[in-house]
């Protein structure tokens, strides 16, 4: 990710470091309540920003300009659901490696177990062919964040593999070493099950045989947060550690929304190496809403279409209009929600990319459900969103994007 050094002002607070003198734009934020608190109080909700402003040339290729507010790649949050994404897209990356015959997206994938730990997965009821799938699983993770479809792919993958390419493509601030919602030690975390691949008559097309790393994968910071937790219910009277837990940082999350909506912005090395075909399917079921899935099938009030759209719709449970897409990935976890967007408007010719961090929890306790989400983070969101669409709605630009190759049948 490319960051230009330019000073932009939210109201009175600053949005960048500068080299300019004058700031490209200004505006009052009388109409955002929320978003004025937060970053009023930016270390109370340890509140990072990235916002990139796009342009196109005569090519449509994208000329972009990258705007931090309280940027701290070194600063500890919890990424939540968010690590799913680049694990989503490593395993499409990986099955272009394999170079076997007929494994594909859709070849019947079956996880099985060796250690008390594990748990295998043979069915998937929520698919066409009641057969789980790297493809399902990537499904069920973009549209709405499936924690045990993204510990199938990260059983697939492994540690090594998911971080070393993760390093290999610049993203230097991750650590990926858990599943999600899953009772596994550090330990635990660094064996992964036995895999087959078969076609449909059962004839095995790839075995995986049980794997583990001998690299520890940690935070060496050993950082804790809060200042008390549950574990079950007796209360710790002290902060949680996260050393063994995942990071994704403000600036990797950008950098894999910039990677796979835009490759032709990054050098071979940094892209992520996937067919059209692939990275497609991909963009596809990251701007999905869940209603538009047949296989998976979410229905009734729980899966509205902003359940895993947070900026400009935040807690708004009425359908989004049709000239809005949202490329995206969510997370949220102890306190902490968090957002990457390429958000669209194809009515009005608007593009950008944000991608924030807040931290709602003003008693300091984790695991109590005791969390500001729906009075200050979904909020704070949705008025960021709708604050930095406003921006780009009224600023004139000379060559209007073309997003034909950004629609697609749903």
């Amino acid at each position: 990710m490319r960051q230009l050094p330019i000073l932009i002002l939210f109201s009175s607070f600053i949005f960048a470091c500068s080299q300019q003198e004058t700031a490209p734009f200004e505006t009052g934020l009388d109409n955002y309540p929320v978003l004025k608190n937060v970053l009023d109080s930016a270390d109370t909700y340890q509140v990072q920003i990235l916002f990139t402003r796009i342009d196109r040339n005569e090519h449509m290729n994208p000329l972009m300009e990258t705007y931090s507010f309280n940027l701290d790649d070194e600063r500890y949050f919890y990424p939540a659901s968010t690590v799913k994404l680049p694990v989503a897209i490593l395993a499409l990356e990986w099955l272009e490696e394999q170079n076997v015959d007929n494994l594909t997206l859709d070849t019947p994938m079956l996880t099985d177990s060796v250690r008390p730990s594990q748990v295998p997965a043979y069915v998937d009821n929520s698919s066409l062919d009641s057969l789980p799938s790297i493809g399902h699983y990537i499904k069920k993770i973009l549209l709405v964040s499936d924690n045990d479809a993204y510990n199938r792919l990260y059983e697939l993958l492994g540690q090594d593999y998911i971080n070393q390419k993760l390093a290999e493509k610049g993203l230097n601030h991750t650590i990926i070493n858990h599943r999600l919602s899953f009772p596994a030690d550090e330990i635990e975390n660094r064996y992964f099950n036995p895999i087959r691949f078969v076609d449909k008559s059962g004839e095995i097309l790839l075995e995986i045989p049980e794997r583990q790393t001998e690299t520890i994968y940690s935070n060496p910071e050993r950082p804790y947060i809060g200042r008390a937790y549950y574990a079950a219910d007796s209360l710790i009277e002290t902060g949680m550690e996260f050393t063994f837990k995942n990071k994704f940082a403000l600036s990797d999350l950008h950098g894999v929304l910039q990677r796979i909506v835009f490759p032709q912005a990054f050098l071979e090395s940094e892209r992520f190496t996937l067919n059209e075909s692939h990275r497609e399917f991909i963009l596809k079921y990251m701007s999905m809403l869940p209603a538009e899935s047949d296989y998976p099938k979410y229905e009734g009030p729980d899966y509205y279409d902003s359940y895993s759209k947070f900026f400009k719709f935040g807690r708004d449970k009425n359908p989004i209009p049709d000239q809005f897409r949202i490329f995206n990935k969510t997370g949220w976890a102890y306190g902490h929600l968090i957002d990457g967007s390429y958000f669209v408007d194809y009515e009005n010719g608007v593009e950008f990319f944000v991608s924030a961090a807040i931290y709602t929890n003003s008693n300091q306790t984790l695991n109590d459900n005791t969390y500001e989400t729906e009075e200050i983070g979904l909020p704070f969101f949705a008025e960021l969103g709708e604050y930095l669409y406003q921006l780009e709605l009224n600023r004139k630009k000379v060559l209007r994007p073309d997003f034909e190759g950004l629609k697609f049948e749903y």
